[in-house]
């Protein structure tokens, strides 16, 4: 027979409390998470901080770096005939300029052949409109060849000028002088059709205006391009 009070003991399984481990354990990974966040956040912080440094010291000297720049164009435009022009048009080009009278002397051969391409363009479109008298027709056309024949010159100087030799130098200094010279004596002569009463003055102010701002951009390059050569002979 079984025996039935193995079955119904009289005593009471012990039972025992919740263990206290639990909470400590988890107020204790509670506090390493903060912990760990806040060293996460001082170390962002400190990043921050750092590049917020470097930047500021990084805009600080290209500021100084540019306003450099920007005093040697100013100086240096201040020996050329037509220095407001000649700081209006380079001061754009500092960071590319910087304090280097070759990179000075040819950017503002660059500036001139760009604006002399872009006013022969314009003066051939205009030369074609209607309502033009034949003798201010004929000037157009004379006119756009002198400028073509001044983009040519001014395109040869840039490319000498960009290809400097040591033992070739003098030579090719003179022949870039040269060209320089040549393109503003066609800049004159095409000026010199847009004068007198016989033109229409709205077409002989556009071209004139233009033709003369062309030549007063190339007396300052050539002006640059002796002054370099002075520094080097």
């Amino acid at each position: 027979m079984i025996n039935l009070r193995f079955f119904f003991s009289p005593y009471k399984l012990e039972t025992f409390p919740p263990t206290s481990i639990t909470p400590i354990a988890s107020q204790s990974r509670e506090r390493e998470m903060e912990g760990s966040c806040s060293n996460n956040f001082f170390i962002a912080l400190l990043i921050l901080l750092a590049l917020s440094s470097r930047i500021k010291s990084s805009s600080a000297a290209a500021h100084t770096a540019a306003s450099t720049s920007t005093e040697f164009i100013r100086s240096s435009c201040s020996a050329t005939t037509y220095p407001k022009l000649c700081i209006r048009s380079l001061s754009t080009h500092a960071s590319v300029i910087q304090n280097n009278p070759k990179l000075l002397a040819s950017t503002a051969l660059s500036v001139t052949l760009s604006t002399a391409r872009s006013t022969s363009t314009m003066m051939l479109k205009l030369s074609q409109s209607h309502g033009l008298k034949p003798k201010e027709v004929a000037a157009m056309h004379d006119c756009v060849e002198e400028i073509s024949d001044s983009v040519d010159e001014l395109q040869r100087s840039l490319g000498e000028m960009n290809n400097f030799e040591g033992s070739n130098f003098q030579l090719m200094i003179n022949d870039i002088q040269t060209w320089v010279s040549a393109a503003m004596t066609d800049e004159d002569t095409c000026a010199d059709e847009f004068t007198g009463n016989a033109m229409n003055g709205n077409v002989k102010n556009v071209v004139r205006g233009r033709i003369v701002n062309i030549a007063h951009l190339t007396s300052n390059a050539l002006a640059l391009i002796n002054n370099y050569a002075s520094l080097l002979s």
